[in-house]
């Protein structure tokens, strides 16, 4: 998935983005509210992290703007008030979750999934697709007679192909989607990635399909 972070306190932006990176996961950092707008003017992003704090203002007025474009981006706030009354104002404004500081890494990257899976309008972390279930938590295809374990670029790959049966992505779009800004690379990469998932799918009925021109999209026969 892909994140953005809005969060000014250098030290903690680099923990949490270290974490969330090897948990597999691309993540742009804005340490202001100024480069914070300029990111989602030009980028989907699966989730938000959003400090209040910030040095160029209130993270909820960007909150508070974010609904009122009808943006469906979820939203985890962090904020270092612990008061029932700040908590309660957050998820009015359409905070869909929120942590109180000092963070525990391991809560977040729970938050973070529970958040995207009620996105996604599913409970567990098992997906049914066709004959197989995809475990988006350990990052396993569960076929009938053995489990594959997908590494770190074939698992968020899926990922994305999987929440979206049927809708076709271009090569360009999830490049933006893997690959964070700091990293280059090219269009093949995807084609690479996608062909290790199709060896994993070759004995069950979920297809990585080409559409000739327009990109790839997951079906089942």
């Amino acid at each position: 998935m892909r994140f953005l972070l809005i969060e000014d306190n250098a030290q903690l932006a680099g923990a949490v983005v270290d974490r969330l990176v090897l948990d597999g996961h691309v993540v742009d950092h804005a340490a202001d509210l100024e480069t914070a707008n300029d990111f989602v003017a030009t980028t989907g992003y699966d989730l938000i992290l959003l400090d209040i704090m910030l040095p160029d203002g209130d993270g909820r007025s960007f909150l508070s703007r974010h609904r009122l474009q009808e943006s469906q981006t979820p939203v985890i706030v962090l904020t270092a008030r612990s008061e029932v009354a700040d908590r309660v104002g957050l998820l009015d404004l359409g905070a869909d979750d929120y942590m109180v500081k000092p963070i525990d890494f391991s809560e977040l990257e729970a938050r973070c999934r529970a958040v995207l899976r009620r996105r996604g309008g599913a409970a567990r972390n098992l997906l049914p697709l066709g004959d197989l279930q995809f475990d988006s938590l350990s990052g396993t295809l569960k076929f009938p007679d053995e489990d594959v374990q997908l590494r770190t670029r074939e698992l968020r790959l899926f990922e994305v192909l999987a929440n979206a049966p049927g809708q076709v992505f271009s090569k360009a779009s999830l490049v933006d989607r893997l690959f964070s800004y700091d990293e280059e690379v090219s269009e093949n990469a995807i084609e690479v990635y996608v062909g290790r998932l199709r060896r994993h799918l070759q004995k069950s009925n979920v297809r990585i399909t080409t559409i000739r021109g327009l990109g790839y999209k997951l079906e089942t026969e």
